[in-house]
């Protein structure tokens, strides 16, 4: 059993994953923001702690990651102003890193984007081109880290019902199930020949496991 931190619980693909990791016995604390969402987390089997994560700074992150084997970053401020996406998907995230490096908990599972990176090739006119600064920013800070971390990097999002199988070799993003993306970072929190490595993926013909196997 396996004690996880999540970051974000309330997200779409947040309350797909909660129920694979407490199926196979893994402790789940999710965090929320909003306290009227703690039944629909706890309804996967996952425990709610209300925390505002734009909020706290480093050191009450390291005490809210205390004492876990691992955290996810699902987290997202979900457009909105720049000013937010900046301060939850870049500096809350960057905190939440560093907290993690502070307590000593070395998994770090991101949840990123296929075209995260420096050259995301966003214009700074397009509405996404925040998000694109941020996610790019906090991955990179991620890879300095030290931590043992994994980047997961799905393509755009469905509500399609799960496959079980990826593309790991697309030059190019298309689709992936919201349920197939949860069921990536499942995989790689049991995989350790998926730490340091960035996996961008589309739905495919290859089952999850096989796939993400480094």
């Amino acid at each position: 059993m396996a004690r996880i931190l999540l970051i974000g619980g309330h997200g779409k693909v947040a309350l797909l994953l909660e129920p694979l990791l407490a199926a196979r016995g893994d402790h789940v604390t999710a965090v929320i923001r909003n306290a009227a969402h703690e039944a629909d987390v706890a309804a996967t089997g996952a425990t709610p702690v209300v925390a505002d994560i734009e909020t706290l700074d480093t050191a009450q992150l390291a005490n809210l990651l205390s004492g876990n084997d691992a955290v996810v970053w699902s987290a997202g401020a979900g457009g909105g102003s720049p000013e937010r996406t900046y301060a939850v998907d870049r500096d809350a995230a960057i905190r939440s890193i560093d907290a993690a490096a502070a307590a000593d908990v070395r998994r770090y599972v991101m949840v990123s984007y296929f075209g995260a990176g420096p050259d995301h090739g966003v214009p700074p006119e397009n509405g996404f081109f925040a998000y694109a600064e941020a996610k790019a920013a906090a991955d990179a800070h991620l890879r300095a880290s030290g931590l043992d971390w994994t980047i997961v990097a799905p393509s755009g999002l469905t509500l399609d019902p799960p496959t079980g199988r990826i593309d790991v070799d697309a030059a190019d993003s298309g689709t992936v199930p919201r349920g197939d993306v949860a069921a990536v970072v499942a995989a790689v929190l049991a995989d350790d020949s998926t730490v340091r490595r960035t996996l961008r993926f589309n739905s495919g013909d290859a089952p999850i496991a096989d796939a993400i196997r480094g």
